[in-house]
């Protein structure tokens, strides 16, 4: 069975988000190959990832190379700094599916970049990437998740509560 896994914010080629976030790595080339790695350790080919912006600062030619090392099925939610390049781009890039705007899955869940308005009577959960937290929130950005997509279930595992008393 096919696994659904969640992620974001690699910022692949992005030289001063090394220094920005502390990210482990010497350079961009050892962050690229690391983050593939980690990626491809736990997604397989037939997974479905949806990655929750900010995915690249590398040219369209540098970028195809990256995601086609990538396995699954892969949905690209843009994120700010993913917004400057169109969705045909992105299409033409490798993803298979891009959106624009956030995508409701499962019923349940909110996937967006920036987290979404939610207020403690909402019975939904927004997965997103950026630093925000939150009984309504679930970050999936690559820091907090050592450069791994999680899978859905471990989300949903952490976020909502079990039925027995």
């Amino acid at each position: 069975m096919a696994g659904v896994f969640m992620i974001s914010d690699h910022h692949f080629g992005h030289k001063s988000i090394i220094d920005f976030e502390s990210r482990p790595f010497a350079d961009t080339d050892e962050m690229t190959e690391t983050m593939i790695d980690r990626w491809n350790a736990v997604v397989g080919k037939d997974d479905k990832v949806f990655h929750l912006g900010d995915f690249s600062f590398l040219n369209r030619e540098k970028t195809t190379a990256i995601v086609s090392r990538l396995n699954g099925y892969k949905t690209l939610i843009l994120g700010n700094h993913d917004r400057g390049r169109s969705r045909a781009w992105w299409l033409e890039a490798g993803f298979q599916e891009v959106s624009e705007y956030p995508i409701v899955y499962g019923g349940f869940f909110f996937l967006s970049h920036e987290p979404m308005y939610m207020n403690k009577h909402m019975p939904y959960v927004n997965i997103h990437g950026q630093k925000y937290e939150g009984n309504h929130y679930f970050n999936v950005c690559v820091e907090h998740w050592d450069y791994t997509p999680v899978t859905f279930e471990e989300i949903v595992r952490r976020v909502v509560p079990g039925e027995e008393q």
